[in-house]
């Protein structure tokens, strides 16, 4: 344990805050969540790597910087209600979950979507609410967010979620080609 500890501290430090992330939060957010909770138990010794890991159905989690980068592109301040779309393993909302208030996740593939509900609860993230869905829909129930983050790629922002942002909100998206 305490090894992990030390490892996720050094990633902080030389992937994400050497790399231009500056948002207190973020670094604080980063340092905070438990990185090996949210990959194969295989996998354990590689969860502070500067590189994305497989985590099932062909998918992965994304590297530490990205997840960085894109949490801090939504400059949220503390207590905000967040969407995510591709909730993957969980871990990125898992550290918007150390920020904001409310996170609601939604990932398409039902056996990630059962797997990242159960390593947040597992972790304590009692304020993320993960729902196995087509994320283009977004949780219209839920809106206005504060701030969208799809971390799964999308060639384009659907109007849904667009229509979902609260004025004034912020919308991060990691494209595809």
């Amino acid at each position: 344990m305490a090894d992990y500890n030390r490892q996720r501290m050094k990633m902080v430090e030389q992937q994400i805050r050497a790399r231009g992330v500056r948002d207190e939060l973020v670094l604080t957010a980063m340092n905070k969540v438990h990185r090996e909770a949210f990959v194969p138990e295989k996998l354990h010794q590689f969860a502070y790597a500067d590189r994305p890991l497989p985590i099932a159905a062909d998918q992965t989690i994304s590297q530490p910087y990205i997840v960085a980068y894109m949490v801090e592109a939504l400059a949220l301040k503390g207590g905000e209600k967040v969407l995510e779309i591709g909730a993957g393993s969980g871990y990125a909302a898992a550290v918007l979950a150390e920020i904001a208030d409310q996170v609601y996740t939604i990932e398409r593939i039902g056996q990630l979507a059962e797997k990242a509900s159960s390593a947040l609860l597992d972790q304590g993230y009692d304020n993320v609410h993960v729902l196995h869905a087509d994320g283009t829909r977004g949780r219209d129930e839920f809106a206005p967010f504060d701030a969208i983050l799809v971390s799964a790629g999308a060639p384009s922002v659907p109007e849904s979620l667009k229509a979902q942002l609260a004025t004034g909100g912020r919308m991060a998206v990691s494209y595809t080609h």
